[in-house]
């Protein structure tokens, strides 16, 4: 399962998709970025960017958003990947080759493990 987690990067949206058992590691994404700010993203914040989707749910497509969107390598690794389908109870299974080609992410490391620590 991947998770769409959004941030704000010096005042700008990104999209970040990862494993849904990770979290983002700040510290590492901010630099990737070359950002003097990075933080979480409030619900509140994006929830117009995604009008079709339920808040939180939106599928890691930023380009049909118009968003830059990165990818953790971890995910590239995998045959396929599960992910919100725009709501909490419908979900789109996909091959990552599929994904990869579709969403046009850019592929970096930014995923803390269990148990890993991270900011």
């Amino acid at each position: 399962m991947a998770k769409t987690v959004m941030v704000k990067a010096d005042n700008q949206f990104v999209m970040t998709v990862l494993p849904a058992s990770a979290k983002v590691d700040f510290p590492v994404l901010r630099e990737t970025l070359q950002a003097k700010e990075l933080r979480l993203a409030k619900e509140a914040e994006f929830e117009s960017l995604f009008p079709d989707s339920e808040v939180g749910a939106m599928p890691p497509f930023g380009n049909l958003y118009g968003l830059p969107m990165y990818a953790d390598e971890s995910l590239a690794g995998d045959r396929a990947i599960l992910f919100n389908a725009g709501t909490h109870r419908d979900a789109i299974r996909m091959s990552y080759p599929d994904f990869a080609r579709l969403a046009e992410p850019q592929i970096c490391s930014f995923a803390a493990r269990p148990g890993a620590r991270s900011s």
